[in-house]
């Protein structure tokens, strides 16, 4: 790679405070209009840029996505996508216990790790790259989504429909511990359950009802006890009852699947769907969610990380690479067959909980990097 994107000014301090705005704009998925204020956030800071920002209309109940494209001399050519997500797990009201804060190496805050500072860093190397003057290899678009978090069911048409006219994919998710990349990711599926049950007064008539809860209860145990080392099952989610001294009717819950081969989540999804109630007088309905397919590394993604990886030496660390669990909007180009590398993010730890975290000394070295791709893949 060429030199004068290894000296860019890059400076952690001075990504601080916009990094803040954007943690402090909590944006939890089911939360529409929170989201959608986000990504307002995020679109001013493209636009001040010089790219050409398009809102497009969330569906289906979920916010508002964000696609900014860059000028290039070669606008012709199939480009980079940088593509992240906005959402986050966190609900309105977690930066009173989460606060934004400093403390040594860390900075805390709801969606600082996954995955707001990512992004952050990957639209700071692009900034970097434009007050050089340093040209991108290809065109550059920026994709941030709304519904990440919970599967990507309202964009999966819109980021595979993307991705196709992209000749490369960086996800700026988070960096694996050990700060190396990914090259795949598991197959995931999501799956709805409902237990019905007969309602009785439970206090008068305990012996009259069949409780919805505790069918569900027997279910879950059932379910999770199915783990094996090749596929994963988990329940995430659950609501029951509606008064305590009434025997519950319904009972709903939601449950994961993972699986290092798509083979593996196919035979997770037949089990699940073939599940059936522990007596006869109690239903359970099983119902298929959102599903992200297996992402398999193939000669032309490990190709993106060998150039990553040359990157990455020339700028003084290595990264090793390596599928990992969880999944990513990384899944669906991946699968695709579109060269993807994903984890190019933050480095840090807490994801989804109250101690969610960023390295601050991680800032620097993962923008370099992210601006070194640009400038070669």
């Amino acid at each position: 790679m060429d030199a004068p994107a290894l000296d860019l000014p890059f400076d952690a301090e001075a990504m601080i405070p916009g990094l803040r705005a954007w943690v402090d704009c909590e944006s939890p998925t089911f939360d529409a209009p929170a989201v959608n204020r986000m990504m307002a956030i995020a679109a001013r800071d493209l636009a001040l840029l010089g790219a050409r920002v398009e809102t497009i209309p969330g569906r289906m109940g979920f916010g508002d996505c964000v696609r900014a494209t860059f000028p290039h001399p070669k606008a012709q050519l199939p480009g980079i996508l940088v593509m992240g997500h906005m959402d986050t797990v966190h609900p309105i009201g977690t930066l009173e216990p989460l606060p934004f804060r400093r403390e040594g190496n860390r900075l805390y805050g709801p969606g600082v790790y996954d995955m707001k500072g990512g992004n952050y860093i990957a639209i700071e190397a692009i900034r970097q790259l434009l007050r050089a003057g340093i040209a991108t290899s290809r065109p550059v678009t920026v994709l941030l989504t709304s519904d990440e978090e919970i599967g990507s069911p309202s964009t999966r048409d819109l980021i595979e429909a993307e991705a196709a006219r992209h000749a490369v994919v960086l996800v700026p998710e988070p960096a694996r511990p050990d700060g190396g990349v990914v090259t795949g990711r598991y197959a995931i599926a999501r799956f709805n359950l409902r237990t019905t049950g007969k309602p009785s007064h439970a206090g008068a008539r305990l012996a009259d009802g069949r409780s919805a809860i505790r069918e569900m209860c027997r279910q879950v145990v059932a379910i999770e006890a199915l783990t094996t080392d090749d596929v994963t099952y988990s329940i995430g989610v659950i609501h029951g009852g509606q008064w305590v001294n009434c025997v519950a009717t319904y009972c709903d819950a939601e449950s994961l699947s993972m699986a290092k081969r798509q083979a593996d989540l196919d035979a997770a999804v037949e089990k699940m769907l073939s599940l059936r109630p522990t007596g006869n007088d109690v239903q359970l309905t099983v119902t298929r969610g959102v599903t992200r397919p297996v992402w398999e590394p193939d000669e032309r993604s490990m190709a993106l990380y060998g150039t990553a990886r040359r990157v990455a030496q020339a700028i003084g660390f290595d990264i090793n690479h390596q599928s990992a669990g969880g999944g990513s909007d990384g899944n669906f180009t991946g699968a695709m067959g579109i060269p993807t590398l994903d984890g190019l993010g933050v480095q840090g730890a807490g994801g989804h909980t109250l101690e969610e975290h960023l390295l601050l000394d991680s800032l620097v070295p993962r923008a370099r990097l992210i601006a070194g791709l640009l400038q070669v893949a």
